[in-house]
C-alpha cells in the first residue's frame, strides 16, 4: 500500500515553515533564562544517552494536551514567556511537532538535527544517576 505522504515528506515540509535551531546555536542558548528546552524523546532514550540540563520532558504523545491551556492535562511551563526549542533525537519528532504546535497559535523552534549532535558538539548532557 503506497502512502498519500510519507514520514520524510511531513518533516520536509513541516521544515519548510517552521524555524530551525543549529546545534552551535542552541548549545550558546542553553543558559539562556529566557529559552525552554523541551525534550520529546521516550524515557528510555533519556535513561540511554541523557538530556539537555533544565530541559523539561515531554513525551510525544502528550505534546498538544500538555500545551493547550483548555486542556485538562495543561502544563504550567508552557504558560511562561520564553522561546521554546523542542528536541527529539534526529529533528524529525520534533519539526512534525512544532509545526503542530504553530498550527496551535503556541510559538516554537526546533533544534535541527536533535539530539544526536548535541553531544558530540560540545553541548552539556545531564545523566540520571543509577538507582
Amino acid at each position: 500500500m503506497a502512502l498519500k505522504t510519507s514520514a520524510a515528506q511531513m518533516v520536509a515540509q513541516a521544515r519548510a515553515r517552521i524555524e530551525e535551531i543549529e546545534t552551535a546555536d542552541a548549545i550558546a542558548m542553553v543558559d539562556d533564562p529566557n529559552v525552554q528546552f523541551v525534550d520529546l524523546r521516550d524515557p528510555r532514550e533519556l535513561e540511554r544517552t541523557g538530556h539537555i540540563p533544565g530541559a523539561f520532558h515531554c513525551p510525544r504523545g502528550m505534546l498538544e494536551f500538555w500545551v493547550d491551556p483548555d486542556s485538562p492535562y495543561f502544563k504550567e511551563v508552557f504558560a511562561q514567556d520564553k522561546k521554546f526549542v523542542f528536541h527529539c533525537a534526529s529533528g524529525w519528532r520534533s519539526a512534525i511537532s512544532v509545526a503542530t504546535l504553530q498550527d496551535m497559535g503556541f510559538a516554537a523552534a526546533h533544534l535541527k538535527d536533535g539530539f544526536s549532535t548535541w553531544e558530540k558538539s560540545g553541548g552539556p548532557v545531564a545523566r540520571k544517576e543509577a538507582k
